[in-house]
């Protein structure tokens, strides 16, 4: 087979195995050769050990990838490439467990960081009374995503009344999430690295106690303009721009996340994934030509 493999029902090694024929998959027609396990007598070829195996519409996954991060809805991909919306939303679950493999891996080889922003995008479950917070940190220089948490947050101003009589009261899960991703990358950060987020008093205390010999600088938000989805600011110089860059092109590019849509998130889970898939799109081709 070219390679050493283990069968997937018993376990023995590929060298046991004798030829078995041959088969052309109906889906992309190529040609695969069979192999049969002297052990446990399975029927097996490469096509068994490869991520898309039984996937029937595998040609679609790359068009589905850059849709899913175009600000493309799950509903609009399924009527342009006319195939099912559970197909689609297979398909999103499928390729951000790919994306997430990979997120880790690039992670793992990065060079120590010494320039971090973040803060927190809010977004909503399915109504603006269960709002969700996103925090995102990032790589000053580059804008790089270096990596994000989703948790639910109680609603607030004049919809807590509304919100706690619908649907009970909220936990607030924003302080877990931030604790979550500061020791997801406290391994790439230098210890003495500079940290930026705006002035939230939620903030110093968590980045003391994860970074406590880096630096953290905050500065007072400011009013923010209508261009940039309504996350870049009203100021010539926003020393947080790294981070509000990337939010408005969360917004511009994931579907779910624009201002004033109808297209939500139902489940917290699918806007993770939609993250993941996201933050692979961003890192390694909307910011290629920046490393």
């Amino acid at each position: 087979m070219g390679m050493s493999h283990k069968c997937v029902q018993c376990g023995s090694e590929s060298a046991g195995w004798s030829n078995h024929g041959h088969f052309i998959r109906l889906s992309d027609k190529k040609h695969f050769r069979r192999f049969k396990c002297h052990e446990c007598g399975l029927i097996l070829s490469k096509a068994t050990f490869q991520k898309c195996y039984r996937q029937k519409k595998r040609k679609l996954n790359p068009r589905i990838f850059e849709l899913f991060c175009s600000g493309v809805s799950q509903r609009r991909i399924a009527k342009l490439l006319k195939v099912n919306r559970k197909t689609v939303a297979r398909k999103l679950i499928f390729l951000s467990a790919q994306a997430k493999s990979k997120n880790q891996k690039i992670f793992n080889n990065l060079p120590l960081i010494s320039e971090i922003q973040f803060d927190d995008l809010e977004t909503i479950e399915h109504t603006k009374c269960k709002p969700l917070s996103v925090i995102v940190a990032v790589e000053k220089p580059t804008r790089r995503i270096l990596g994000f948490r989703v948790s639910s947050m109680p609603a607030k101003g004049h919809l807590v009344k509304k919100a706690r009589k619908k649907y009970g009261r909220r936990q607030d899960q924003r302080p877990l999430g931030r604790g979550e991703l500061f020791k997801a990358i406290a391994p790439k950060i230098k210890p003495q690295a500079i940290i930026e987020s705006d002035q939230s008093p939620h903030y110093p205390e968590d980045v003391k106690r994860h970074f406590p010999e880096a630096t953290h600088l905050t500065y007072l938000s400011v009013r923010s303009a209508i261009v940039g989805q309504g996350e870049l600011k009203k100021i010539k110089f926003d020393p947080l721009f790294s981070i509000n860059h990337t939010f408005a092109m969360l917004r511009a590019n994931i579907n779910r996340l624009f201002r004033r849509t109808w297209c939500t998130t139902k489940n917290p889970l699918r806007l993770y994934d939609h993250l993941e898939l996201y933050t692979y799109y961003h890192n390694e081709l909307l910011l290629k030509k920046s490393f």
